[in-house]
């Protein structure tokens, strides 16, 4: 089934404000140019995905995804991650894609083994199907897999995992769950930045820019 990612991004200077709260401007930017990155490098690792739709106004992020083969749309609008998805699956449709997993900029340790597996397992689903991958609380969406494309729309936000449970209920959708642990952890307090370290410190493979950012140990190189 011909999958894409969409992955939008909030300009640099909009994004993660809550993080404003724990680190200072710098390193909060730094840090979400970081993460943009290291999942842009996960999805490239993705075998079962085909294209990635990064929808931004970032200029040096749409530059970057262009040069990795990755379609770019411009979020002009600026409207939110919902809006923002949309876009990337309007774009999606017309590149004649049959399902899509909408995921964010924020989860640096993306595993793209996990990816796999979860695109294997869905690949079985009925004709239209929905799969919600929530965030570590259970409350929120991290990642939403959508087959085909249009089935429903996206409502990002407080509370979106129940409200996406509903819209596929709604459009007569098989839906469920999954959790993925590199998708569950993404990254808007401080708390979360410090769950990250204590994870990314106990593996040394992913997320390298994050990790540099943050003062962590990068992998040893291949070559020593």
């Amino acid at each position: 089934m011909r999958t894409a990612a969409i992955l939008p991004v909030k300009r640099f200077s909009n994004a993660k404000q809550r993080l404003g709260a724990s680190v200072a401007d710098p390193l909060r930017r730094d840090l979400v140019r970081a993460m943009v990155g290291d999942v842009l490098s996960a999805l490239e690792c993705c075998a079962s995905i085909e294209l990635t739709i990064v929808v931004t106004n970032e200029q040096p992020v749409a530059a970057t995804a262009r040069d990795r083969g990755a379609i770019v749309v411009a979020d002009t609008a600026e409207a939110g991650q919902s809006a923002a998805v949309a876009l990337g699956i309007t774009e999606a449709q017309a590149e004649g894609v049959e399902r899509v997993l909408c995921i964010p900029g924020d989860c640096p340790a993306l595993d793209p083994i996990e990816v796999d597996a979860l695109l294997g397992v869905a690949n079985v689903a009925p004709s239209a199907s929905v799969v919600i991958i929530p965030d570590r609380h259970g409350t929120g969406t991290n990642g939403l897999l959508i087959a085909p494309p249009q089935t429903i729309s996206p409502s990002f936000g407080p509370g979106s995992c129940e409200r996406h449970r509903e819209l596929a209920r709604a459009a007569g959708a098989a839906c469920h769950l999954e959790h993925p642990a590199s998708l569950l952890l993404d990254i808007d307090t401080g708390e979360d930045l410090a769950v990250l370290r204590e994870r990314l410190a106990g593996e040394r493979e992913r997320a390298p820019r994050t990790r540099s950012v943050l003062g962590l140990p990068l992998a040893p190189s291949r070559a020593a």
